[in-house]
């Protein structure tokens, strides 16, 4: 346990007294994958989710995170930092968001975990923004990419590979090409009139160049009750759904599953 700075000489978890350190300059960068399906990748991007910003309130609660970061890892020294930002690339071929964050700080100890939880929180917060609209979001990775200053000196990470060949998890609906909507998942018993029925408001959808966020806002009626038909979680919009989306379209209720 020579090795294991955080456990002293009789096994049990310490502090470690960096007061002997000289302070120097430090940062690390840190990153998180968040794989969406293309309905909610949309609704983040478009910045039309139903709880409103996703990425604007992601990254206060990473900016949050990463000042609180020793209340939260037990061991963590409590640091001033001297910058916490988080930033966000969007990866549209997996439907992911990529989230970046920095930390800094001139002191005796680094700020890797300061930058691993602005990423993993800000991560986690993307998720419940958008769980409306996609429960089986997948956080793929938390990672240190980056970090200067210390005694180790500087490190860069190599490139990251998914362990997973797509960025479809196991048993969860294909997502969609840029532009269309995510086919229902039928099973044999289920009522085809309910599947053609579907099968048409999404063909609707795609001749008439309606995106579900947008028009959904526009008919003043929950995108997560079209979402919800749409992937074949809900059976059959209400009447009054029906009635202002017709509206919103201008066209008759029918045309909308012919």
């Amino acid at each position: 346990m020579a090795n294991l700075t955080h456990i002293d000489e009789t096994g049990a978890a310490r502090m470690v007294d960096v007061s002997g350190k000289e302070p120097t300059e430090r940062e690390a960068q840190a990153e998180a994958v968040i794989v969406l399906s293309a309905e909610a990748f949309e609704a983040v991007t478009s910045g039309e989710a139903p709880k409103g910003d996703v990425l604007a309130a992601a990254r206060i609660a990473g900016i949050m995170a990463a000042k609180k970061t020793p209340e939260l890892i037990p061991l963590c020294h409590n640091i001033p930092l001297s910058k916490a930002e988080v930033a966000f690339e969007n990866l549209p071929d997996k439907h992911a968001i990529r989230i970046i964050a920095t930390a800094k700080t001139t002191g005796r100890t680094g700020v890797e975990m300061e930058a691993l939880t602005a990423a993993s929180v800000a991560a986690l917060t993307v998720y419940d923004m958008t769980k409306a609209i996609d429960k089986a979001a997948v956080i793929e990775s938390v990672r240190l990419v980056s970090k200067s200053g210390g005694k180790s000196g500087p490190f860069t990470a190599p490139p990251y590979r998914s362990a997973r060949k797509t960025a479809v998890a196991p048993n969860r609906r294909p997502s969609a090409l840029m532009g269309e909507v995510a086919a229902p998942t039928v099973t044999p018993s289920a009522d085809a009139q309910v599947a053609t029925k579907t099968a048409a408001f999404r063909n609707f959808m795609t001749t008439h160049h309606l995106r579900a966020t947008e028009w959904a806002k526009k008919a003043g009626v929950p995108a997560s009750q079209v979402y919800a038909f749409l992937t074949g979680r809900l059976r059959a919009l209400p009447d009054d759904v029906i009635q202002k989306l017709a509206q919103a379209a201008q066209v008759r209720p029918e045309d909308m599953f012919r």
